[in-house]
């Protein structure tokens, strides 16, 4: 979907450049008596529907910290060591070639992976791909999320105004006593979040760092789990009245509170805003973002080290940074790795790493303005993007196939990204 979505963006950009750019600067916005807030709509897209992106990206960092990949150091240590390399080794292509140049901002376009594209590559691969190497991806793809996140929030940020801390503050302790007062509707922190949200945007880190944050302190326990569902429904139905009409909805309602608390907040939101995230925010995010006017990018100049850049640094910095990180490692006994994780499977995980994308698009609206470099980036973004996706399959497909196996659920996943 992401490639269709994507092609579109490109067709439509080039051929009626005129109506897709009147589109994405739309102005919507928001008044109350004598106030207003107008924004184009490529900002609503941008910096708002994103939001819940990097919100789901908060709730499955915080859930990986809690139960997953990233609960001990163990676990984490190979991915963590995959994800710094991964991120410092394209950094630093790019910035060979384009130290004390106009593009030189773009620094961290390349250190960003697609969890999407990356998940959707190795699902192509299908039995060729162990279990192990996924669980590899999904959680080096976290890990290079926080790196993300981090790099926004400290280097693409706008002037600070200290007064934005005080609606974030506000927000937060909202937020937080709320929880403790066992509010578990989510729709209720909508208001807080919403302030939340404002407090960034006033304070002149990027907004979408909201999400984030309210990802990351969302409930990661049930009240009552698998068996506390099971053990209430049973006992409710046993003793469902007939007659008495009002005993019998708070029957129901306790079963169904049991059944909404049979899994974390964290789990339930995850499962409830993925097919949003994948299906509706992301392609749109695409289509607002993908359009690159051929003709307005420079292969030139500056624009030239630019493009070599972003491409060499996805499509080679990526998959050599992860595999070299991931393999020296094990190699030093930091992490280990698991017998059927082999140094050809990492190299696959480091060649689908290169795919780019979604967060490297974001950065790149974040480091350029509308302008030649920011056309040159978004096509570098694309082309890099494709070259590691080829990659990967045509490296994936020379995979033995295992032994047939159960098939494995598909993991949820974010974005970006």
């Amino acid at each position: 979907m992401l490639l269709v979505v994507t092609a579109v963006a490109l067709a439509w950009a080039n051929l009626w450049s005129a109506s897709y750019a009147s589109l994405w600067h739309t102005p919507i916005g928001l008044q109350l008596g004598g106030w207003s807030y107008v924004q184009p709509l490529h900002f609503w897209v941008n910096d708002g529907l994103m939001t819940i992106f990097f919100f789901v990206v908060g709730l499955e960092i915080r859930r990986e910290i809690f139960e997953g990949e990233l609960a001990s150091f163990k676990k984490a240590a190979l991915p963590l060591s995959a994800a710094v390399g991964g991120m410092l080794i394209p950094a630093a292509i790019f910035a060979i070639f384009n130290h004390g140049r106009s593009g030189s901002a773009g620094w961290a376009i390349p250190m960003a992976t697609d969890i999407a594209f990356a998940v959707g590559v190795l699902t192509l691969l299908g039995s060729r791909v162990p279990v192990a190497l996924r669980v590899l991806l999904l959680a080096l793809a976290v890990i290079d999320d926080i790196g993300a996140i981090i790099v926004i929030a400290i280097f693409y940020s706008a002037g600070i105004a200290p007064e934005g801390l005080i609606l974030i503050g506000a927000g937060l302790a909202a937020v937080l006593a709320m929880r403790g007062a066992g509010v578990r509707a989510p729709v209720l922190y909508l208001v807080p979040g919403t302030v939340i949200w404002a407090g960034f945007l006033v304070f002149g880190v990027h907004p979408t760092i909201a999400g984030v944050m309210l990802g990351l302190i969302a409930p990661v326990r049930p009240w009552f789990g698998p068996s506390g569902f099971a053990e209430t429904t049973q006992a409710q139905l046993e003793k469902l009245p007939e007659d008495d009409k009002g005993a019998l909805l708070l029957s129901l309602d306790l079963i169904n509170e049991a059944r909404r608390e049979a899994v974390s907040p964290v789990e339930r939101l995850i499962h409830t805003l993925h097919p949003w995230v994948a299906f509706v925010v992301m392609p749109v995010f695409a289509l607002a973002n993908a359009g690159v006017v051929l003709g307005g990018a420079s292969i030139s100049g500056d624009g030239l080290w630019l493009f070599i850049g972003i491409v060499a640094g996805l499509a080679v910095g990526k998959p050599l940074g992860i595999a070299a990180a991931a393999l020296g490692a094990s190699r030093f006994g930091i992490a280990t790795r698991s017998g059927d994780m082999s140094r050809k499977g990492v190299l696959l995980v480091g060649f689908v790493g290169g795919i780019g994308f979604t967060m490297s698009l974001f950065i790149a609206q974040l480091a350029f303005p509308p302008g030649p470099l920011l056309d040159t980036a978004k096509l570098a973004i694309l082309v890099g993007s494709a070259v590691a996706i080829v990659i990967g399959l045509v490296f994936g497909a020379t995979f033995g196939r295992s032994p047939a196996a159960p098939a494995e659920p598909t993991p949820e996943t974010s974005a970006d990204s």
